[in-house]
């Protein structure tokens, strides 16, 4: 039988589609990459942004003929599963079952009701015992020299405009001894760069008692033989301790890159959204960062037209990032998503026009940022792993430095995919750098 997944949504949502791969092969699904071909569609799901959520009834709309041509069975997972449950099958009677984000060990047996018994089913527990982030058969398969990997699921901060205690639950850490078997494990199978994955990854270990601090697990997975390089994300600001810092200068294997999402550069919005932290405190700690660790790489997320922002409180952001000078951005504009505090005490009241004005000067001032931070690279020698051909043409490959920037570079004869190689930075634009091989790869 096939299996077709639609995946939307952040990195750990991909590696939870391809564990319910995993998952579904134990029970003689293999994955397909034609629908039509599919006995089994999986739709894993995002509630971050009010579009993405759309984009599920959008889909089970299109994908109700196969369900009555062929008795195709229809699932939908994810954070969209786990916050609508029950009112996803009234909504879509064609659908046979909605797993949340801690019941997908469940799908198996519920794909098997749902063919054998017409079973309609719906899973939305949450656990506080991890076992549910635990695979028996270890990672999933990975294609390259990178991985992705959890090592913790939910968040207990209170942010306004957060969905996603409510869609992942609070902070559940794995043991450190399960995540360490793991890398070990995909450093076998030929993985030299680990992308560690949590929703707020820096607190990791704070609610098991006994266990290490993220600190503490990231010298742990430094020393695993064969690890070349140890990435993580998300990061909230109140959790970038000193330790933290300090593993930045001592672990040779953790790369120079801090996604350190700031939201606003507003105090009487950070307010309202319930952050923790006022703008002097956030640029206080990166300030300490870079003084211990010059050349690291610093990535956030902002958000634009949050309720009762303005011009002023706009301009506030604008001015905070012109000073902190990001090497990256990701740009968001508000939509209030249901349960959360902002969509309960605030009305969305910025204009949908505002809004739009204002994510397109934060991106031109941030690709401003970018393009001179970019261009002040060239002539410079870097390391990149090769991930594979570029998007410019059948000539190229790209791979990533360390502090995570995208280069496109003509290899050479030396050069092998999911290998290191040294690239010569020749040209930049604001979103990668354009680079060629200087000299053999280097494993």
């Amino acid at each position: 039988m096939k299996l077709y997944v639609q995946t939307w949504g952040c990195q750990m949502n991909q590696l939870d589609s391809a564990r319910i791969v995993q998952l579904m092969k134990s029970a003689d699904y293999e994955p397909t990459d034609e629908v039509e071909e599919a006995d089994l569609i999986i739709l894993n799901t995002c509630s971050v942004r009010d579009k993405a959520e759309q984009k599920v009834y959008s889909a089970l709309g299109r994908w109700r003929k196969l369900k009555e041509e062929k008795g195709t069975v229809l699932g939908v997972g994810g954070c969209v599963a786990q916050q609508e449950g029950e009112a996803l099958l009234r909504r879509a009677p064609h659908l046979d079952l909605v797993f949340g984000t801690h019941n997908m060990h469940k799908l198996p047996r519920m794909v098997e009701e749902a063919r054998e018994a017409a079973r309609r089913s719906v899973e939305t527990a949450f656990y506080r015992d991890p076992f549910y982030l635990e695979d028996p058969s270890g990672p999933p398969e990975v294609d390259g020299a990178k991985a992705y990997l959890t090592i913790m699921q939910g968040c207990n901060k209170v942010c306004s405009f957060c969905i996603v205690p409510r869609t992942r639950g609070r902070e559940v850490s794995r043991e450190s001894e399960n995540i360490v078997r793991d890398v070990e494990e995909l450093v076998r199978r030929g993985v030299k760069e680990v992308m560690l994955l949590g929703q707020n990854v820096n607190s990791y270990g704070r609610t098991a008692a006994g266990e290490r601090s993220f600190p503490e697990l990231l010298e742990q997975i430094n020393q695993v033989p064969g690890i070349q390089r140890i990435r993580f994300t998300t990061s909230h600001p109140q959790d970038l301790s000193p330790e933290l810092m300090d593993s930045f200068v001592r672990l040779e294997n953790l790369c120079e890159h801090l996604h350190l999402p700031l939201q606003s550069g507003s105090d009487a919005v950070l307010t309202r959204m319930r952050r923790g932290y006022r703008l002097g405190e956030y640029m206080e700690r990166i300030s300490e960062l870079r003084r211990r660790r010059p050349e690291v790489a610093v990535t956030t997320d902002m958000i634009v037209g949050f309720p009762g922002e303005t011009d002023e409180e706009f301009e506030e952001t604008l001015s905070a990032v012109r000073e902190i000078q990001y090497d990256d951005m990701f740009t968001f504009t508000y939509s209030p998503r249901p349960h959360t505090v902002s969509a309960k005490l605030y009305r969305d009241d910025v204009p949908d026009e505002i809004k739009a004005d204002r994510y397109r000067r934060l991106q031109e001032l941030q690709k401003s940022i970018s393009l001179e931070k970019n261009r002040s690279l060239i002539g410079a020698e870097q390391e990149i792993l090769v991930e594979g051909p570029s998007r410019l043409g059948r000539e190229q490959l790209m791979g990533r430095t360390r502090t995570n920037r995208i280069v496109n570079f003509t290899p050479n004869e030396a050069t092998v995919p999911a290998e290191m190689a040294c690239v010569r930075v020749v040209d930049a634009t604001p979103n990668s750098l354009v680079g060629e091989a200087i000299e053999a790869s280097v494993s």
